[in-house]
């Protein structure tokens, strides 16, 4: 296998998994919080933190990394337009999970808090979670983008 179809592999494996494990992690954190079950939220929201330093911190590295090197291995100047656009989306993207991650955290500090308490979670762990819901919709969207940016590679404003 050439470097350009390796790389290229590394790339798709782990946007997949940076997505993925997003939207995976969204859903089961979104689900539980309506359960209002505190074992339940403190488990699950351990995890997703578990899974962001596991899967999705990796893959954030990974991808501009491995994307730069495909653009320079086939040719495409970094200021082509789907390129820049792309970038931009992985920009907002970035922008977004960096409060989520912070949020998270403090959701599973006021979770388990509450677990081992035996208490309701606190107003603010719903505040949080108010915020962290409301941050991965734009960056969710923003992923979207990008995929269909690398997959179709559009002329853009040429």
């Amino acid at each position: 296998m050439n470097t350009y179809l390796l790389l290229k592999t590394l790339h798709i494996i782990s946007s997949v998994l940076l997505v993925g494990t997003g939207f995976g992690s969204a859903f089961y954190l979104y689900c539980i919080n309506r359960s209002k079950n505190v074992v339940a939220i403190a488990i699950v929201v351990r995890t997703v933190v578990l899974a962001d330093w596991c899967f999705t911190t990796p893959t954030v590295i990974i991808q501009p990394l491995s994307g730069i090197g495909l653009a320079y291995l086939a040719g495409w100047p970094l200021d082509t337009p789907w390129i820049l656009l792309s970038i931009g989306l992985y920009i907002l993207a970035g922008a977004c999970w960096l409060p989520v991650v912070w949020l998270q955290i403090k959701m599973q500090h006021l979770a388990q808090s509450a677990c081992a308490q035996q208490q309701a979670l606190p107003t603010q762990y719903w505040q949080y979670a108010r915020y962290w819901e409301a941050l991965g919709y734009p960056a969710f969207l923003a992923m979207l983008g990008v995929f269909y940016l690398m997959v179709n590679k559009p002329g853009l404003w040429v």
